[in-house]
């Protein structure tokens, strides 16, 4: 799935990214600096119904949100200088896949991301445009 949208599309792209991953799931999200990875998982937030409020786990490491389906992991590495420090965060316990988990910068845990992990790649296309790409594994889509 690639999709380009602006941010009065989020409720809806939001919505049609719930269909296609259809229960929960571990999804990275790969993008530069200000693309809105946060943006978009607020937006997911939303159609799951998040009772919390959803904002950047950068300084938190992991923002945990609950739900009527669970509790949503909301995950920010960009501030880990080492899978060790991910561990002692406790980042493991979130990648289960039992319950969402959305990875803001998942390259900084390489051998901590589980093998079914899912990808969203965002592309700034101009100041208002952004370009998404969802991969999902062969073997779980």
């Amino acid at each position: 799935m690639v999709r380009r949208y602006t941010l009065a599309e989020l409720p809806a792209l939001a919505k049609d990214l719930l269909k296609e991953l259809d229960h929960p799931r571990v999804i990275a999200l790969d993008a530069p600096m200000g693309a809105g990875k946060t943006t978009l998982v607020h937006a997911i937030c939303d159609e799951l119904m998040v009772t919390d409020p959803v904002g950047s786990p950068t300084f938190s490491i992991i923002n945990e949100y609950g739900s009527a389906s669970g509790p949503v992991y909301h995950i920010d590495c960009y501030r880990l200088k080492s899978e060790e420090e991910a561990v002692d965060a406790g980042i493991e316990e979130c990648l289960d896949g039992v319950n969402w988990c959305f990875i803001e910068w998942a390259e900084k845990i390489p051998h901590l991301l589980p093998q079914n992990l899912v990808r969203i790649h965002l592309k700034v296309l101009d100041p208002v445009t952004r370009e998404l790409e969802l991969r999902i594994p062969a073997a779980i889509s």
